[in-house]
C-alpha cells in the first residue's frame, strides 16, 4: 500500500529519500568520481553560445518592399527605396518585447540591392532617396541592436539577379568582397545567413535570362565558411554543408519531433532537416524560422494575416521546445517601421511568454536519484540553475531515474529539461511521470531527444507532490543540468487590425469563365500564345473545381491535372465588371500535398471584353515550392480589365497535379 502524503509521513518520506541517496552513494563509491566522456558529435564554442540565444529575430526590408514582390528580379530603380520613418530603435524595441535576443538583416536579398552604402555596386542605398544618398541601413539596425542590449546578424544572398556576371567566376570575387565588408565594418555578429536560393530567371544586367549553376562548385562553400569564421570567430553560419547551423525543412516553424542536432555528413537532405539524424557524425543543428506573415516582406494586405500571439506561443513549443532555435521574421512596412498589427502580437506573446517562464516551481524541492556519479554529479545539480553542473550516472547506467519531491500546492502544465550539451545528446527516450497526493505515479509524457533542451507541455496543469524523469533509452549515462517546472500563462487575446493601404479588388460578382488543359504550340521551348485571341471561345470549364480559387477560403483548393510540356492549364476569371488593374496575386496551398504542387511558371493575359487579348507578363513563382507565400505579380503598366486569362506551364514540385489556393487581383 502507497503512503499518502499527510505531514509526517512526507517528513519521513525525504528522510526515507535521503538515506535512499546515500544508500546509492554508498554503492557507487568505487564507480568513477571524474566527469564522463562525451559521446558521439558535440558542438563548437560558436555552436554552444548559439544554442543559448533560443529566440531572434529576421528582418527582410528592400525593394521587394515597395513592389509588393517576394524575389525581385533585379531591375528595380533604387530611387524607389525610401522608407519615410525609418527607426531602427522601435524595430529593436518590437523584438524586445517578444523576449527576441537578436536580429538577423537581409542585407543584400536576390534582387542585389545592397543596404548599405558598398562602392562596389551601383545597386545600393547610396542610389537611393533615403538620406540623400547618405544612409547605412545595416549600420544604423546594427547600432540599435547594440544600444538595445540585443545581438546583430546579417544575411548576405548568395544568389544575385541584378549582376550581369553572376554565374562567373567574377561574380564570386564580388560575394566574397561584399562578405569581407560586411564582416569586417559592422561590429560583432552573431551570425551570417547564406540563402539556398541560387540561379533561375532574372535582369542580370540585362540578360533577362535564366542562368542555373552548381552551388557547391561555384561558391566553394567552405571557403566562404572558412572567410566568415577569420573575421566573425563566433559569427553561425546558416545553410550549406560545412555551416555551423541547418534549415529545419520548412519555412512554417515546425520542427521535427523529435529534432535531432546531428546529421550525416553529406549535403543537405530536406527529409532528414526536419528531424535530424540520430547519431549522426555531423553537430548540425536546426534553425526553425517562419515570418509573422504570411509573406516575408511587408505586404498591406496581410495586415489581417498577422499571426495571433497564441501562434507564435504554438511556434515557441514546436522550435525552441524541441531543441532547436527560433527565428522570427518583421517585416518593416514602407515607413521603416513594424507595423502596429505585429507591434501588438509581440507584445502579448512576449508578455505571455516572460510570465510562463519567471518562477520555477521546481524551487525548493528535493532532488534524489536511482544512481549517482558521484558527489560533483549529485541529483541536486539538476535544480541550482547553473548551466555547468549536472546530474550523472556511473557509465555502465544508462537508464537511472531522478525524482523530485515538491512542496505542497505547486501545480504546473510545462516540464523543461535540459542536457549538458558539451557532452553529446546522450539520452535517446525519456517519460516523465507525476504523483499526486494518492502518492501513485501517473505517466504523463514520454518523447526522444532532450538536447538543448526539451520543453514538455501538459494538456492540462497538474498539482503534484513528486516528478519523476525517466531515461527509458540512452546508449551514455545521462548528463542532465536542469530539471524545472513552470505554470503557463496564456496570451492575451489580440483584435485583428484593418489592413492601412489595401488595394485589393473585391472578389464579389468574380466567376470562372473557363478552367482547361490547352494544346499549344511550342516556339523556342515554350509555349506560344501567339494567335490564341480566340481560346476564349475554346475554354470551357472541364476541369472541375476552380471556383475555389475565388472563396477568400485558403482551406479550399482547386488541385487539377499539372500541365505537360506541351499543353498548359489555363484558366478565365470574370471579373463582373472592368477595373483598373495593377496585376494579380496567387496563393499556393499552405500545406505541402502528396501529389499536387503549387504552379511553377505562368503567362497572363487581360481582356476588357473577352475577344481581344493583351499580354501583361509571364515568369516563375519565385520560391513558391518552399515559402508558399502570396505571389505578387505586377504589371510593367496597369491596365483596364474585366477578365484575367492566367496560363500556368509548369508545377514548381515537379507533382501530377497543380494546386492553387486563391487567386486575386490589384489596383495600382
Amino acid at each position: 500500500m502507497t503512503p499518502k502524503f499527510t505531514g509526517d509521513l512526507n517528513r519521513r518520506a525525504l528522510i526515507a529519500g535521503t538515506l535512499a541517496t546515500a544508500a546509492a552513494g554508498r554503492a557507487n563509491a568505487t564507480a568513477p568520481v571524474g566527469a564522463p566522456a562525451p559521446w558521439g558529435a558535440t558542438p563548437s564554442v560558436r555552436q554552444l553560445a548559439w544554442h543559448k540565444r533560443e529566440r531572434y529575430g529576421f528582418v527582410h526590408f528592400t525593394l521587394n518592399t515597395w513592389t509588393d514582390k517576394e524575389w525581385g528580379y533585379g531591375d528595380e530603380d533604387p530611387k524607389l527605396f525610401d522608407p519615410t520613418a525609418f527607426d531602427p530603435d522601435q524595430i529593436v524595441a518590437a523584438a524586445r518585447s517578444a523576449g527576441l535576443t537578436g536580429l538577423v538583416l537581409t542585407a543584400k536579398h536576390h534582387d542585389g540591392f545592397c543596404l548599405w552604402p558598398t562602392k562596389l555596386t551601383e545597386h545600393c542605398i547610396r542610389n537611393s532617396p533615403y538620406k540623400g544618398g547618405k544612409g547605412d541601413i545595416v549600420r544604423e539596425l546594427g547600432d540599435a541592436c547594440r544600444r538595445g542590449g540585443i545581438s546583430y546578424g546579417l544575411y548576405l544572398s548568395p544568389w544575385d539577379r541584378n549582376r550581369a556576371d553572376y554565374g562567373t567566376p567574377a561574380y564570386v570575387a564580388y560575394f566574397r568582397a561584399q562578405l569581407t565588408d560586411l564582416c569586417t565594418n559592422y561590429g560583432e555578429l552573431f551570425e551570417v545567413w547564406f540563402d539556398g536560393a541560387n540561379g533561375g530567371d532574372g535582369y542580370y544586367g540585362g540578360a533577362r535570362e535564366a542562368r542555373k549553376i552548381d552551388a557547391p562548385k561555384y561558391y566553394n562553400w567552405p571557403s566562404i565558411i572558412a572567410l566568415v569564421h577569420k573575421l566573425q570567430p563566433m559569427a553561425c553560419t546558416f545553410d550549406p554543408l560545412g555551416a555551423d547551423i541547418r534549415w529545419v525543412g520548412n519555412e512554417d516553424g515546425h520542427a521535427g519531433d523529435p529534432c535531432w542536432p546531428t546529421m550525416p555528413n553529406h549535403p543537405y537532405v530536406q527529409t532528414e532537416g526536419n528531424s535530424g539524424v540520430r547519431g549522426a557524425p555531423l553537430w548540425w543543428p536546426a534553425e526553425t524560422n517562419t515570418s509573422i506573415r504570411p509573406g516575408w516582406f511587408y505586404h498591406a494586405d496581410e495586415d489581417l494575416q498577422v499571426k495571433s500571439p497564441q501562434r507564435l506561443m504554438q511556434f515557441h513549443d514546436e522550435s525552441v521546445g524541441r531543441g532547436t532555435n527560433m527565428m522570427l521574421n518583421l517585416p518593416p512596412d514602407r515607413r521603416g517601421l513594424i507595423a502596429e498589427p505585429d507591434l501588438a502580437s509581440l507584445k502579448s506573446f512576449g508578455d505571455a511568454l516572460r510570465a510562463s517562464f519567471r518562477t520555477d516551481l521546481a524551487k525548493g524541492a528535493v532532488a534524489s536519484a536511482s544512481a549517482v556519479r558521484g558527489p560533483r554529479f549529485a541529483a541536486a545539480n539538476v535544480l541550482d540553475g547553473n548551466p555547468d553542473t549536472y546530474w550523472s550516472t556511473p557509465d555502465a547506467v544508462k537508464t537511472p531515474s531522478l525524482v523530485l519531491d515538491l512542496p505542497p500546492g505547486r501545480r504546473f502544465d510545462l516540464i523543461r529539461i535540459r542536457e549538458a550539451l558539451a557532452l553529446g545528446v546522450r539520452v535517446t527516450k525519456f517519460a516523465i511521470d507525476v504523483a499526486e497526493a494518492n502518492g501513485a505515479w501517473r505517466e504523463v509524457a514520454v518523447h526522444e531527444c532532450i538536447g538543448a533542451q526539451r520543453i514538455v507541455r501538459l494538456p492540462a496543469p497538474v498539482t503534484a507532490r513528486r516528478v519523476r524523469l525517466r531515461i527509458v533509452e540512452a546508449p551514455a549515462c545521462p548528463a542532465i543540468t536542469e530539471l524545472s517546472l513552470f505554470l503557463s500563462v496564456a496570451p492575451v487575446a489580440v483584435v485583428a487590425s484593418q489592413a492601412t493601404g489595401n488595394k485589393i479588388i473585391a472578389k464579389t460578382g468574380w466567376t470562372i469563365a473557363g478552367a482547361t488543359q490547352h494544346s499549344l504550340a511550342m516556339k523556342s521551348g515554350k509555349p506560344d500564345f501567339a494567335g490564341e485571341t480566340s481560346l476564349a471561345g475554346a475554354l470551357k470549364p472541364t476541369l472541375p473545381g476552380a471556383e475555389a480559387v475565388l472563396d477568400d477560403d485558403l482551406a479550399t483548393v482547386w488541385t487539377t491535372p499539372a500541365p505537360t510540356p506541351t499543353s498548359v492549364i489555363m484558366l478565365m476569371i470574370d471579373m463582373g465588371k472592368a477595373e483598373q488593374v495593377a496585376g494579380f496575386s496567387l496563393t499556393p496551398t499552405r500545406q505541402a500535398l502528396p501529389d499536387a504542387g503549387p504552379p511553377g511558371r505562368y503567362r497572363v493575359e487581360t481582356s476588357e471584353d473577352g475577344k481581344t487579348w493583351t499580354p501583361a507578363g509571364e515568369g516563375e513563382f519565385g520560391n513558391i515550392a518552399y515559402a508558399r507565400a502570396t505571389q505578387r505579380i505586377t504589371f510593367a503598366k496597369p491596365r483596364q480589365a474585366r477578365y484575367l486569362m492566367l496560363g500556368f506551364t509548369s508545377v514548381a514540385t515537379a507533382q501530377p497535379k497543380m494546386a492553387i489556393a486563391g487567386i486575386g487581383a490589384f489596383r495600382p
